[in-house]
């Protein structure tokens, strides 16, 4: 099987004492694996399935599963309320069993979404955009630093690949299933999954 290479992202300066992954570059290709299903598979940077999303049910189901290749939850997205109340609420499974609530995203002004922490009342990160691109965006943090970042995929000829495949930046500092459970839950909204 072929694989699919994401396009080499910019090497992080290394420092002493540092154990951070470095700036990271995965493809997203918003297509489920599984014949007529929704979701979305994203390709590591060796080429190979790394996570998957697979939604059995209609596009923009209610409950969402992140997995590894493996089939193993990593990450429960459900969608609560109704409307202009409407959010995502995100959990994170470790060991098998589901933890407590890890972060919750929410429709903003403009094409963006706010995305806030649980335990904390205020926003962590923003998802900017437009609505008209709704593959090309950058997550924000408080300071407004861009710590991730989505665009189409496009070929080292300048060819981009289509909407359904993107190209995921993560910055060094950021958690790496934090940004892949924040572009799956942009997807949601988008309803692309």
């Amino acid at each position: 099987m072929a694989k699919i290479q994401p396009l080499p992202a910019a090497p992080s300066p290394p420092s002493s004492g540092d154990h951070r992954r470095g700036q990271q570059a995965y493809t997203v290709w918003m297509k489920s694996l599984v014949f007529n299903g929704n979701g979305c598979a994203v390709y590591g940077p060796d080429g190979s399935v790394a996570f998957r999303v697979d939604n059995y049910g209609c596009r923009g189901g209610r409950e969402v599963f992140f997995m590894d290749r493996g089939g193993n939850a990593l990450i429960r997205i459900r969608r609560k309320g109704f409307g202009m109340f409407r959010r995502w609420e995100v959990c994170r499974y470790e060991q098998g069993e589901e933890a407590t609530p890890w972060f919750t995203v929410r429709r903003a002004k403009k094409g963006e979404a706010a995305v806030a922490m649980h335990g904390g009342a205020r926003t962590c990160y923003r998802m900017d955009g437009c609505p008209a691109r709704k593959t090309e965006y950058k997550v924000r943090g408080v300071d407004g630093a861009a710590v991730a970042e989505v665009a189409p995929k496009q070929t080292a000829a300048g060819v981009v690949l289509g909407e359904d495949v993107l190209t995921l930046t993560v910055a060094p500092e950021m958690d790496h299933l934090l940004a892949l459970g924040m572009v799956v839950v942009r997807g949601l909204i988008n309803r692309s999954l």
